[in-house]
Formats: C-alpha cells, sequence, structure tokens
C-alpha cells in the first residue's frame, strides 16, 4: 500500500496514477478493454494534474488532456512528443464507458493507451524529482 499523501501533495495524485495504471494493466476474461482503457486515461490525467499542482498552476476538472497539457506549456514546459500523444486518450473517459456510444476498443488501442499512460507517469515523475 502507498503512503498517503494530502489531496494538495503532487505525490498522492502521482500515487492515484499509478493505482490507474495498474488497474488498466490487469487484463482478465471478462473485463472489457473498454474499462481497462478508462483507466489508462485516468492514469495519465491524474499524472498530468500533479505536475500542475507542483507547478501551482490551477486546472478545471475535466478529462480533457489536452487542455491540461496546453496548462503545462503555457507554464513554459516542453512536452514530449509521446506524452502530448496523451490527449487522444481523452476519449476513454467518457466515449467508451457506457455501451452503444463508441466502438469497441481493439487489442491495438489498449496496448497504445497503457504505453501512453505509463509514459506519462514516468515524464512526470521525472519532472516532479527535477523540481524538488
Amino acid at each position: 500500500m502507498p503512503k498517503r499523501y494530502p489531496p494538495v501533495d503532487p505525490r498522492e495524485w502521482l500515487n492515484r496514477a499509478r493505482s490507474d495504471l495498474l488497474m488498466a494493466r490487469s487484463q482478465k476474461e471478462g473485463i472489457y478493454l473498454e474499462d481497462l482503457c478508462f483507466h489508462a486515461q485516468q492514469a495519465a490525467e491524474k499524472a498530468i494534474k500533479a505536475l500542475l499542482i507542483k507547478h501551482s498552476i490551477k486546472f478545471p476538472y475535466v478529462h480533457d488532456i489536452a487542455e491540461l497539457l496546453t496548462q503545462i506549456e503555457k507554464a513554459g514546459l516542453r512536452i514530449p512528443k509521446l506524452v502530448k500523444q496523451a490527449g487522444k486518450l481523452t476519449r476513454l473517459a467518457v466515449f467508451t464507458r457506457y455501451p452503444g456510444i463508441a466502438q469497441e476498443i481493439s487489442d491495438g488501442e489498449y496496448k497504445e493507451a497503457l504505453t501512453i499512460a505509463a509514459e506519462v507517469i514516468r515524464w512526470v515523475q521525472t519532472r516532479l524529482k527535477a523540481r524538488q
């Protein structure tokens, strides 16, 4: 069990991001890939919000990762190419969670979501350590 921090501490947001990534990786029979991808999206979103908190940047409570990354860029941080791709995870927070709204997720899309989410977490971890 990870150490808990106050909600204003970016480490708590990063812990939650890691927790979501673990859930996203828990592919088992009977679990929809859409549900796992939701957790991949949440992992990326929470990691990005950890970085925003670290830089004292107020952010809206939205699932729009591209909007959150724009806030990071406005603060002067350079965002790596793969991390910028996290914007495409936004649809996984809303449209794929309910039957009939979006097409089912392919195995390739699922693996891509995991790769992107893991890279966002890795990048944020590096940025948080650099700022301490």
